[in-house]
């Protein structure tokens, strides 16, 4: 497996993940015992269409979720030698500096009330509270000449609506890797950029994660992209964990009903799309799907 040592600890492992929303009498179930792990240097992918719950599960690894009183989890979220599920304020502690997340659209992540500059000073801060301006400064002139920005003084000295998407979102990568985190997670990046700029940011964004060693989560539909990134992929469909192997597992011998779905769906100049799958199917009632031959057992 390309990226990582199967026999490392895992640097993020989830066991019988459930989420529900809204009053506790009536609230509604969206995650059914998701389990999967990531470890360092590894690229996991977590795919399925809109809504089956992925989003929700990179959130509550970063601790966004835990303050609303209409959220409820169960199960088990281990990061950093911290139980997330209900340990969100030390989770959120560690945001920016152990974790870190690229967001969908980079343009809207990035505030546009404050320039670039500023913005790098509070996440480098987050690590080292006592480092200069000056310092802090040539610090992040020197991440973004990593993300190969052309004129990173000037790029500091704007805000993210004076910069383009690329450019934002290559922004977001060098601001996400600057305090070298172990995990990085990454929520559709590049989905509003256009399918050139959007592999450039992602094959870059891959290579300064593994001279790090850093660990990265793609939250993705895109099933072009996770084939050309990931290392191990996990199907998720309606808040169910429904396959899980290496790569070439998934996208040779798919197993599940839904992920063969998925890969019948990807566009066509014949067109076609994904057809509708029951919301539950005798397949959920049985263990996940994980391909003979896989290296790794889904419970570390």
């Amino acid at each position: 497996m390309r990226g990582n040592n199967p026999m490392q600890d895992p640097v993020l492992t989830i066991r019988d993940l459930r989420v529900a929303f809204g009053p506790r009498k009536r609230a509604a179930q969206v995650l059914h015992g998701i389990s999967m792990h990531v470890r360092p240097g590894e690229k996991v992918a977590l795919v399925g269409e809109s809504g089956s719950g992925k989003s929700v599960t990179a959130r509550l690894v970063m601790g966004l979720l835990q303050e609303s009183r209409d959220t409820h989890a169960s199960g088990s979220i281990r990061f950093d030698g911290i139980e997330a599920v209900q340990g969100g304020a030390q989770i959120a502690a560690r945001r920016g500096n152990r974790v870190a997340m690229i967001f969908q659209d980079p343009t809207s992540a990035l505030n546009p009330t404050f320039k670039i500059r500023g913005i790098f000073r509070d996440v480098i801060r987050t690590k080292d509270p006592k480092i200069t301006d000056a310092a802090a400064d040539a610090k992040a002139e020197a991440a973004l000449a990593e993300v190969q920005i052309p004129d990173p003084t000037r790029a500091l000295d704007s805000y993210s609506f004076q910069l383009s998407g690329g450019m934002n979102q290559r922004v977001m990568i060098a601001m996400a890797l600057i305090n070298q985190p172990s995990l990085l997670i990454a929520d559709e990046p590049g989905t509003a950029l256009d399918v050139t700029v959007q592999a450039q940011t992602l094959k870059l964004m891959g290579d300064l994660a593994a001279s790090r060693g850093t660990a990265v989560m793609l939250i993705s539909h895109n099933l072009g992209v996770v084939r050309e990134f990931s290392d191990r992929v996990y199907v998720i469909y309606r808040g169910n964990m429904v396959e899980h192997g290496r790569n070439d597992q998934i996208f040779g011998q798919p197993q599940h009903a839904y992920t063969q779905a998925l890969l019948s769906a990807i566009p066509k100049i014949s067109g076609g799309g994904l057809p509708d799958l029951p919301e539950r199917s005798p397949a959920f009632e049985q263990p996940l799907i994980q391909h003979p031959g896989c290296a790794e057992p889904l419970e570390a």
